[in-house]
């Protein structure tokens, strides 16, 4: 059995006996993923609360019961809303946080003290899976700590490869990103009524992005979580947060049944063993 968000309750378990490890995707909201593969847990861009700065969260924060035992985080870049100091002290503190060249100064200076710098084209290992860091076309931050440090993304190898964009713009090497993808997680949308293509991948670009990358499996991320004040208002005929994974899911029909997509709400999760296989 499953909760409302996603989770298995601890009566779908026999007594004394060890559930195997799932092979499963936890889309937890924005672009907070829990990958679960081949025995190691890793969450990307964890931002857990319900206000982060000027955003507010349109959907129930995540419960952290299920986010111990995390064999590491990756941090794709240092903006706001996928770098989020606090979110990251609600965890384990002695977990292994993986970041772009240069993020480990601003997480050093806030206590972090297990930080790995990976560029595009590094990677390390945890334990039968591989983390290898990836091109990303995003601007760095701007403040004093996180200034110049680039975006990347991850794709995550083991039984089953996995690619997570962090936050993107579309970019002709996503054709050679990674050959034979089983999953990519893609963003969507953005957090204002605005969406700057260069820098973010829309719903229109991320089906682009779906016909270079040739993945088996897409799961949209960086959509309806959180938004600025005054970008939902009463009465507004058209909600542009929830707008964009219906335009998404429309046109990204077109590459079934090569590529199929599926929608996670926040808090829902997606067994890979059997989701990949009938793929």
């Amino acid at each position: 059995m499953t909760d409302q968000y996603g989770w298995g309750r601890q009566d779908d378990q026999t007594p004394g006996v060890a559930a195997a490890p799932q092979d499963r995707i936890t889309f937890l909201g924005h672009a907070t993923v829990l990958v679960e593969l081949d025995g190691v847990r890793l969450l990307t861009d964890p931002v857990l609360r319900q206000q982060v700065g000027p955003l507010w969260r349109r959907t129930p924060k995540p419960r952290l019961g299920p986010l111990t035992g995390l064999d590491a985080i990756l941090i794709s870049h240092l903006h706001l809303d996928h770098y989020d100091p606090p979110s990251l002290r609600l965890l384990d503190k002695g977990v292994l946080i993986v970041g772009p060249p240069g993020s480990a100064r601003s997480l050093h200076w806030r206590g972090f003290l297990d930080v790995h710098e990976l560029g595009p084209g590094e990677s390390l290992r945890l334990g039968l899976v591989k983390v290898m860091a990836t091109e990303a076309k995003h601007p760095p931050g701007r403040h004093p700590l996180t200034q110049g440090v680039p975006s990347v993304g991850y794709v995550i190898s083991g039984s089953r490869d996995i690619y997570f964009a962090g936050d993107t713009g579309l970019f002709p090497g996503m054709a050679d990103l990674w050959p034979g993808l089983d999953v990519a997680l893609l963003p969507i949308a953005g957090l204002g009524p605005r969406l700057p293509e260069v820098k973010h991948l829309s719903p229109h670009h991320a089906v682009r992005a779906m016909e270079l990358l040739r993945p088996k499996l897409v799961i949209p991320i960086h959509w309806g979580t959180y938004h600025l004040p005054g970008t939902v208002l009463m009465g507004m005929r058209r909600d542009i947060h929830r707008e964009a994974p219906l335009v998404f899911m429309r046109e990204a029909a077109a590459l079934e049944p090569g590529i199929r997509t599926v929608m996670l709400e926040p808090g829902g999760a997606l067994d890979l063993a059997p989701t990949v296989s009938a793929g």
